[in-house]
């Protein structure tokens, strides 16, 4: 069982790892969600949503850009580790829900963040359902996962076996511990699955390239490599080598169902 400390701990080493490829594959997706985020908030400042916090790196981002911001997860810890940024930005809202099931009402928000996130659910397509549900028509979805055939994701298969793990940790001295994958999907698969939910995909990116051994113990050098192997990957038919997988969709304006009049401000849970 893992500990409230330990999840804490474990979210703080991600972008202030001491080993340079760590820090660098967790800070390269920071700033390519940073950017996304920026680039499609809205003129007219309206509503977000981010579905699984974690330890709240972008909702300071998101309060500043939007006049209502909600975060919701099933896990209490993670929204008690963003209790203290509730307190500082009051248009931050924290709530315990399940995306798959969500109690929020459809068609509120102008932008759903979820980072990290599809790949711990068992049933992502009712996620991503979840998520278009609750975008507005012409909302944005800002979204990344895993990509299943990276060297890091089939590494980690190994990494975290039993007396292995224990030594990854005497390796890394930091916090390591199971990553809780349990539905990775496949580029094809994942824009498949957003297509027929409705949304039009606008912008795709791969990033991070992660080589055992090199990233353990060549230091600077080791990383110097992987920035450009990613690079010569990028773009190409071995693309699906790295890591992380990012899309930002637009929910369609015309989906059959009929047109509902603007949700106004307010409770987003419908009432009991």
């Amino acid at each position: 069982m893992v500990s409230d400390a330990e999840l804490v701990e474990l979210q703080r080493t991600l972008y202030t790892s001491a080993n340079p490829t760590r820090r660098w594959l967790h800070c390269t997706r920071r700033d390519w969600i940073t950017d996304a985020v920026r680039r499609w908030a809205p003129s007219m400042r309206t509503r977000a949503l981010e579905v699984g916090p974690g330890s709240g790196v972008y909702l300071p981002l998101l309060s500043g850009l939007f006049d209502h911001v909600f975060a919701t997860d099933i896990e209490l810890a993670y929204l008690r580790f963003a209790a203290p940024l509730a307190s500082e930005f009051p248009n931050l809202q924290l709530l315990a829900d399940d995306i798959t099931a969500s109690k929020l009402q459809p068609r509120c928000f102008d932008l759903i963040l979820c980072t990290e996130v599809v790949e711990h659910i068992a049933d992502a397509r009712a996620a991503l359902a979840g998520i278009r549900r609750l975008l507005k028509p012409g909302g944005v979805l800002v979204l990344s996962t895993p990509q299943p055939y990276s060297p890091l994701e089939l590494a980690g298969k190994v990494a975290f076996l039993p007396g292995i793990i224990e030594l990854v940790r005497l390796i890394y001295r930091e916090s390591i511990m199971d990553t809780g994958h349990i539905n990775l999907m496949s580029a094809r698969n994942l824009e498949k699955q957003l297509i027929e939910l409705g949304f039009d995909i606008v912008e795709r990116y791969k990033s991070g390239l992660y080589l055992p051994l090199v990233a353990e113990f060549a230091g600077q050098y080791g990383l110097k490599l992987e920035q450009w192997l990613e690079e010569q990957l990028r773009g190409g038919p071995a693309e699906g080598l790295l890591w992380t997988q990012y899309y930002v969709a637009r929910a369609q304006e015309h989906d059959g169902r009929p047109k509902r009049p603007p949700v106004a401000a307010g409770p987003l849970t419908n009432p009991p």
